[in-house]
């Protein structure tokens, strides 16, 4: 039978607690009961003037407002407040009532600009979390996944000038300069003097954001954008992000994110990274510090139709290393990029049967480079083989792979809203913040129900 409700209920007056509208299992429900958000009262209180001044918003309601645009994937601040506005949930979370006013969209940018803009509010309230999923027994840093993401930032591609800058120098450069000068004293090389001259590069450099780096991601599209490197644990929980241009190389970055992990959390005993962080400092690093180096197979570089390296064999003793045809290259020098350069005897090697599959040098020399940390990166190359690396190393689509995902997918970070690399530093903690609250949430809830039952 056909029935029709009719719009009377548009006008109707009840009696009803706001408490009674949201659901029980409600996202917000659930990280309301899993954490207090008083601590940040404590946190803002040098902030503001307790005895003057117009009254404030709450800074919880600040928080939570910029939560529930990361929690739910909503766009913007204006948009957020409009969401907020019109759902009951949202309005439970923040304590207002069904017709209390809705702070103004600009409200907590101003905020940020006059009080939050040079703290480490944002990064304290992400650890502050953390710690709550730590002490519930929720994160496991034994094994932890670190790598990066691209994010556009917001900026226009097209608004760009071409400027020469100083080239990045390696942060271990200094320690690396002296292990090369004393590899060249041992073998009776003079030293080298450190460099005097200035390395200039150029780039493009935004117009609206000059923060942002220029990224090409394929050969139809370039983009100028952030990198958020990030480093998480085998449950997916977030430890520690960095915010850099993406023109800076993931290796140039991995040591600064590890060692604030391991301050703001625990030494982990296997770190697990992609081919872009398979390099020599990076596995002299994690050996030096007892932990296990997971890394990937590296497709080797060598010219087709020429030896490749692996088959020249080193030998340790003589310090040399033996071709195919069973013949020796012999140590010549160590240059300023840390490599121990090794060659044949032109003599021996014209007459070669294997010449042509070994170079293509006019004066029938090969030549092969050894960087003086290699032992460790073929340390890291021999667990590559190991049960254990294969097992950890296919977890990286679970864990960080995931990580990624949901960030873009489901909390909208696609490309930046702010510009700036310190506020999108801060964009990026709010957000890690708000992705491991939820996971806390959804998981303490999950635990009180099988409790209960």
């Amino acid at each position: 039978m056909l029935s029709k409700h009719g719009k009377s209920g548009r006008n109707q007056l009840e009696i009803i607690a706001l408490d009674d509208l949201v659901p029980a299992d409600h996202l917000v429900r659930k990280i309301e009961s899993s954490i207090d958000f008083d601590f940040i009262y404590d946190l803002v209180e040098d902030y503001y003037c307790l005895d003057n001044g117009r009254p404030s918003v709450d800074p919880v309601v600040l928080i939570k407002m910029t939560l529930i645009q990361y929690l739910f994937g909503i766009r913007s601040m204006r948009q957020t407040i409009k969401e907020i506005e019109t759902n009951v949930a949202y309005r439970w979370f923040l304590g207002y009532g069904l017709t209390e006013k809705i702070p103004h969209f600009s409200t907590f940018g101003k905020n940020y600009v006059r009080r939050f803009q040079d703290t480490d509010l944002f990064e304290v309230i992400f650890y502050r979390i953390l710690q709550e999923a730590i002490d519930h027994g929720f994160v496991n840093p034994e094994v932890i996944f670190i790598d990066s993401t691209h994010v556009k930032a917001n900026a226009n591609k097209k608004k760009y000038v071409k400027k020469l800058v100083r080239a990045q120098t390696r942060t271990y450069q200094e320690q690396l300069h002296d292990e090369i000068n004393q590899d060249r004293l041992a073998n009776g090389k003079k030293a080298l003097a450190p460099k005097t001259n200035v390395e200039v590069k150029e780039v493009k450099e935004n117009t609206t954001d000059p923060d942002s780096g220029y990224f090409v991601k394929n050969e139809r599209e370039s983009v100028f954008a952030y990198s958020f490197h990030t480093g998480c644990d085998r449950n997916g929980f977030v430890l520690g992000a960095i915010v850099e241009p993406s023109n800076v190389h993931d290796s140039q970055v991995f040591s600064s994110l590890y060692d604030r992990i391991k301050l703001t959390v625990t030494q982990p005993t296997a770190v697990a990274v992609d081919a872009g962080y398979k390099t020599p400092y990076i596995s002299k690093i994690l050996l030096d510090d007892g932990v296990r180096p997971v890394m990937p197979y590296t497709r080797p570089q060598t010219k087709k139709g020429l030896f490749r390296k692996h088959e020249f064999v080193y030998d340790e003793y003589y310090d040399w290393y033996i071709c195919p045809a069973s013949e020796t290259l012999t140590y010549r020098t160590t240059n300023r990029e840390g490599y121990r350069q090794y060659i044949s005897d032109p003599k021996i090697c014209k007459d070669c049967p294997f010449l042509s599959q070994c170079t293509n040098s006019r004066n029938h020399t090969k030549q092969i480079q050894r960087h003086i940390w290699q032992a460790y990166l073929d340390e890291a190359e021999h667990l590559r083989h190991t049960e254990q690396n294969k097992i950890i190393y296919k977890q990286r689509k679970e864990t960080i792979e995931r990580v990624f995902a949901d960030l873009k997918e489901k909390h909208g970070m696609r490309w930046t809203t702010l510009r700036g690399k310190r506020r999108v530093q801060m964009q990026a903690m709010l957000l890690f913040a708000a992705m491991n609250l939820k996971k806390l949430a959804n998981w303490r809830w999950r635990n009180h129900r099988l409790t209960r039952y």
